[in-house]
């Protein structure tokens, strides 16, 4: 079977799969978060909410919920820092130091949101309790988060004459127990089953060629794996994260866990539809998440496939970085999944990639990680890009927007744009920044464009909450460790805190009964006008910025 046959194969499979679950999964996360407040709890979750004192019935404002995601995570920074720089003392250290101030605090960002950005090797640096009671307790938390706040926003816009958008800690609990964790639990048994290293021992010894013996690291690598993928978190318990054979040994683990990073994102689209109790609205979203990563996947496949340089034409592709046992269809498909959404996992070395493949990659971030977007962050992100496309179908009728029955006013515009432009800001300042500073130079491995192209994706990688990486850029000094830490903040919390502005003044509102010259929002126009606003603003935003790096090696 040729490489392009079994990728081509293995796509169609993914497409099955998502479109079994489809249905099902997002009904069951409409129910997990539409039912009240007062219902009836697990037990589980009933001595959560008294050991935590959280009054479950009761419901918040935008502001307090806003608060409580803001505080929740701030403890979760400050937890998983201590964790890091006390290593030495806690059980399952494997002998390990504590972690360097620096690399502690990018790396406890990093993980609380959602980014996964790894600044270091796991398995030297890492024991398993770090991993397991730190990073991988992360994983779930930081995915429940983007999960409630996404359902908070689905919220303003149902709800009417309010000012209650539901209770985070009741959201969080949730998304954590109802969705997650069983779903995770079932994903590592089937990782396990398959080849996927689980174990507590630091290592074992092989034996060499030459008669000496070496220790390969061994970790509780499945339980760490599911939650990866499933809470498109993306950061690797070993150092060549999903190309490592412990991580991803085969083309079946490989096939898993793509499906992983995009089934909760792209049901989510069913969930929104049943909650606003339309589900056409859903498949609209759908539709352009669908389309902007068909048309990605498509440009990273053929810049890979089609050889260019003396070395990729001696070899009949672009092979350099790639896994042997995935091969360009592949690794082209599980890179386009990784950047579409918020994930950051690798099979492969994206800095390999040729210019147009790499710039592939990067331009899936650019494009706002929608297609279909981390969990709970793709679905607000695309509802603040409709948002923006029914306001400039209002400019050029000439009356009031509306969406989903609630005007667009001057406050709801307002919000939308500062979470739309909040990424671009952080990516191009950073960037900028950064390349200003000549110290920064020595830590490219590349000169020229794709140098530039290197800088481009990691503040792109840590404002978009992806952390995946060219992997030529050193950031072991301070000031990548500080900037891309305050990017990873930056990134994650202004938009969330805008889309919940957003979700308050929408609650506020009096839903508006539809007329003769209402939009449609059901339809391929709306869809159309949509897609055509994510691409316009990401290319108005970025192009001059793509012109100096994968553009221009694209053409050298």
């Amino acid at each position: 079977m040729s490489d392009t046959t079994a990728g081509l194969l293995q796509a169609g499979l993914l497409l099955v799969a998502l479109a079994v679950v489809y249905r099902p999964l997002g009904d069951y996360m409409a129910r997990v978060f539409s039912v009240s407040s007062t219902e009836k709890h697990t037990k589980a979750e009933r001595g959560l909410y008294r050991l935590f004192r959280v009054n479950p019935g009761s419901e918040q404002h935008w502001k307090t919920y806003a608060s409580a995601v803001i505080g929740f995570s701030f403890v979760s920074v400050v937890f998983l820092y201590l964790l890091q720089r006390l290593q030495p003392v806690l059980p399952w250290s494997l002998g390990k130091e504590a972690v360097s101030p620096a690399v502690a605090f990018n790396t406890a960002v990093s993980f609380v949101t959602n980014t996964n950005w790894q600044s270091y090797s796991p398995e030297a640096t890492m024991g398993h309790f770090v991993q397991m009671a730190g990073l991988t307790v992360q994983n779930f938390l930081s995915a429940a988060v983007g999960l409630a706040v996404a359902v908070a926003v689905v919220r303003g816009f149902v709800r009417s004459k309010t000012d209650r958008l539901g209770n985070f800690w009741v959201d969080l609990t949730r998304g954590t127990m109802r969705i997650l964790l069983p779903m995770a639990f079932v994903a590592a048994l089937l990782l396990i089953a398959l080849g996927v290293v689980q174990s507590l021992k630091s290592g074992v010894d092989v034996l060499n060629p030459d008669g000496s013996t070496s220790k390969i690291a061994l970790a509780p690598a499945a339980s760490q794996e599911a939650i990866k993928e499933l809470g498109t978190n993306g950061g690797g318990i070993f150092n060549a994260n999903s190309a490592h054979p412990f991580e991803n040994p085969n083309a079946w683990t490989n096939l898993i866990e793509i499906f992983l990073i995009l089934v909760i994102p792209v049901s989510l689209t069913r969930t929104f539809g049943k909650l606003v109790g339309n589900t056409k609205q859903g498949y609209v979203l759908l539709s352009v998440m669908a389309g902007l990563f068909t048309a990605m996947l498509t440009v990273t496949w053929l810049a890979e496939a089609h050889a260019s340089g003396p070395a990729p034409l001696a070899a009949g592709a672009n092979l350099e970085g790639k896994e042997q046992r995935f091969g360009i269809g592949l690794s082209s498909l599980f890179a386009n999944a990784t950047t579409g959404t918020s994930t950051g996992a690798v099979n492969s070395m994206h800095d390999s990639y040729s210019g147009l493949g790499g710039g592939g990659a990067l331009l899936n971030m650019l494009l706002g990680e929608i297609s279909p977007g981390g969990v709970g962050t793709g679905l607000y992100g695309i509802l603040v890009m409709a948002v923006i496309a029914m306001f400039l179908a209002g400019l050029m009728v000439g009356r009031t927007p509306e969406y989903l029955g609630k005007k667009l006013g001057k406050r709801e515009v307002t919000c939308a744009a500062v979470s739309m432009l909040a990424m671009p800001a952080v990516v191009l300042l950073g960037a900028g920044i950064a390349l200003m500073n000549p110290g920064n130079l020595a830590a490219l491995n590349n000169p020229g464009a794709h140098g530039l192209s290197e800088v481009l994706y990691a503040y792109a990688s840590a404002g978009n909450n992806n952390g995946s990486a060219f992997g030529g850029i050193t950031v072991t000094n301070d000031w990548f460790q500080s900037s891309l830490g305050v990017a990873m903040l930056l990134g994650r919390f202004i938009p969330i805190l805008a889309v919940l502005c957003l979700a308050g003044s929408l609650a506020a509102q009096r839903k508006v009964p539809e007329t003769a010259g209402t939009l449609p929002t059901t339809g391929p126009l709306f869809g159309t006008m949509l897609a055509g606003t994510i691409v316009l603003v990401a290319a108005l935003t970025f192009i001059p910025a793509l012109a100096l790096g994968p553009i221009a090696e694209a053409l050298a």
